[in-house]
């Protein structure tokens, strides 16, 4: 009888523990949509009120000569500055949709060996943020592609969200891409993104849970970055990754928004196979920090970027 007792005790305390955990989940439920239902209103006000609204999206498909995006990637201040700048140019002439530029960061953990070592090179050099700013502010009006930043959470932080973001977008800077903050802290980095008209693009994996991937798939601005983190051994290989292809694929699928794929493509051969697999997009970043990080002289290093740059969009068109 008292193991009885003792049986129903358990059971009823189990059940107890279950009913408040569904209440819990139930509560996150609402305020998520809460916070996406608030995002929506500012984003609404936000354009009507007349200001410029940016939309990356629109620089996938033909516009530039091929179907599938190019996007290349750069860490600012290496080597230089000015090599920045000029690199820049040299990206837009030869036909890229959107270009990435990487704000340097100490711990710059979602990147792999090529770009850390440039993210140090450039703090060792010293050009900082308001360098970085005033340099994007000379030279972005010149260029016919969107800038969009990549810039680990703390810097963002420091700054303060909502004044980085008007930073930027007074530099005429069009996207921002944040790899190190989930989903469920992004809720003040969307508000205030959207209220100066930046797009905060949100990345996802192939082996993210279907779930959560729609769920970043929503919130994600302009388009998804699908960063093919498993890839590192595939880099300087043939372009053979069947598992990657199922995967990859699925992702595509699973959205209307384009899809711009990176981390780990280095050769025309691999930008030629993710557009086969669907992708809208293509971002070539370790490859083309390499060039302008090894080269003999900064001049040498953006004449190879030229020749790399359109080997790469010869394989899109």
């Amino acid at each position: 009888m008292r193991q009885t007792n003792k049986s129903i005790v358990s059971f009823l305390a189990r059940a107890s523990r279950k009913k408040e955990k569904r209440k819990e989940e139930s509560k996150k439920r609402k305020d998520r949509k809460m916070k996406e239902k608030k995002w929506k209103e500012t984003k609404t006000k936000a354009k009507s009120k007349g200001g410029k609204v940016v939309e990356l999206c629109s620089s996938f498909g033909k516009q530039r000569g091929s179907m599938v995006a190019l996007i290349p990637y750069i860490t600012a201040g290496d080597p230089d500055l000015p090599t920045t700048a000029e690199a820049l140019k040299v990206l837009d002439s030869c036909g890229s949709d959107i270009i990435e530029l990487g704000l340097p960061y100490s711990d710059p953990l979602a990147d792999g060996p090529v770009i850390q070592a440039a993210a140090t090179c450039s703090l060792a050099r010293g050009p900082n943020f308001d360098a970085v700013i005033s340099m994007l502010r000379e030279v972005l009006p010149q260029l016919s592609c969107p800038v969009s930043l990549f810039s680990y959470y703390n810097p963002i932080l420091k700054r303060g969200i909502g004044k980085f973001m008007t930073i930027i977008k007074d530099a005429g800077v069009q996207g921002l891409v944040v790899p190190d903050v989930p989903l469920e802290e992004t809720e003040i980095l969307r508000m205030e993104s959207s209220k100066n008209n930046i797009e905060l693009v949100l990345l996802t994996t192939p082996t993210t849970p279907t779930d959560r991937m729609k769920s970043d798939v929503s919130a994600s601005d302009g388009f998804v970055y699908l960063s093919e983190l498993h890839w590192s051994d595939w880099y300087s290989h043939q372009c053979q990754c069947p598992s990657s292809d199922s995967a990859t694929r699925h992702q595509i699928e699973a959205t209307s928004k384009p899809v711009a794929v990176g981390f780990g493509i280095s050769k025309p051969e691999h930008v030629k196979q993710v557009a086969e697999w669907g992708a809208d997009g293509v971002i070539v970043g370790s490859a083309m920090v390499k060039l302008l990080g090894e080269a003999k002289s900064p001049e040498e290093g953006l004449k190879e970027l030229e020749t790399f740059t359109k080997s790469l969009k010869a394989a899109l068109i």
